[in-house]
């Protein structure tokens, strides 16, 4: 079954804002990465190295709440771009197909292909102006 949890994105205090959820929901990170962790070809711009790239704080139920801080090339954080909705597919196939649609009359922030973290993703803004995320994790094995 496809997944929806919602991902928040902050102007650099996502660290802080994620410590505040976790004290409010228990439980641990399942994931924090920072900028300054990305692999050399994705360039970092040094204000933005220490800042959260990714962090999943898991709500039970199989329920994820996501996160990262802005890079400072993006622009600052509004009431636009503040959530996006990020989507689990069942597969790469429904992933891409997922995205497309999404995609079709609105922009593609990062193309939809298989990254480092060794999952199929990509990022896009739909014709309405609300912000995706499609992520299939390959299965493990």
């Amino acid at each position: 079954m496809t997944s929806i949890n919602p991902y928040l994105t902050f102007d650099g205090n996502c660290e802080e804002a994620f410590g505040f959820y976790k004290s409010v929901f228990g439980g641990e990170y399942s994931y924090i990465q920072r900028f300054s962790e990305a692999p050399p070809e994705m360039p970092v711009a040094a204000e933005d190295a220490d800042k959260v790239m990714h962090v999943s704080l898991p709500l039970g139920d199989g329920q994820v709440l996501m996160g990262s801080d802005q890079p400072a090339e993006r622009g600052g954080v509004n009431a636009g771009n503040s959530i996006s909705i990020s989507i689990g597919p069942e597969s790469a196939d429904e992933g891409r197909r997922i995205f497309e649609a999404l995609a079709g009359g609105g922009s593609v922030v990062m193309p939809y292909e298989t990254q480092f973290w060794g999952a199929d993703y990509g990022m896009c803004i739909d014709r309405f102006g609300i912000g995706w995320m499609v992520n299939y994790e390959h299965p493990q094995g």
